[in-house]
């Protein structure tokens, strides 16, 4: 919803990006619609997704937040994997990473090292919630956890770290 308003506030500031917007929103919807129901889809389907919702992210930031996005443009032929596993850790990037008045930024940096291995490192400032901001049920980490020990047990790495101003949070999976 947050994304729709955006765009529509959008159409009067610059219909072409509106238009641009809409698709990658369409993308987006059609992805988690329909394209994720199997249990494993193409990598290089999965980083599109990605590369979607980032850009439906930048939409609501302002100048004052950097995003860097980096990605192989083709990922190994026949590299499956399960959809949806990095959402999470980007949607988190965001929702606690980005402010509309401080200078922030959102760094993701996704590879496949060797064929069959995926790493997903993501750095963004930090800013921490209160205890009296419910915005969240804070269990994103803990759901991922489980699904990649059910999907890829002992094959996966999932590490998280903060300091006062940077949170950082990387996973690493061996499909092989």
């Amino acid at each position: 919803f947050n994304t729709l308003n955006n765009i529509y506030s959008l159409i009067a500031l610059s219909p072409e990006k509106a238009q641009q917007a809409i698709m990658d929103l369409s993308k987006l919807l059609r992805y988690v619609l329909y394209d994720n129901s199997p249990e494993f889809v193409p990598l290089q389907k999965e980083m599109e997704f990605v590369r979607n919702y980032v850009e439906l992210m930048r939409l609501r930031l302002t100048d004052n937040t950097e995003i860097k996005i980096s990605m192989p443009q083709s990922a190994s032929s026949g590299t499956l994997i399960a959809p949806l596993l990095f959402i999470s850790l980007i949607e988190n990037a965001f929702k606690h990473g980005t402010s509309a008045s401080t200078r922030s930024f959102v760094k993701i940096n996704m590879s496949e090292p060797s064929p069959g291995v995926i790493e997903c490192d993501i750095e963004n400032s930090s800013f921490p919630k209160n205890e009296t901001d419910k915005s969240g049920s804070g269990i994103g980490l803990k759901n991922l956890s489980r699904q990649l020990e059910l999907l890829y047990p002992g094959k996966y790495n999932l590490h998280a770290e903060s300091d006062s101003h940077i949170y950082r949070s990387m996973l690493t999976i061996d499909l092989n």
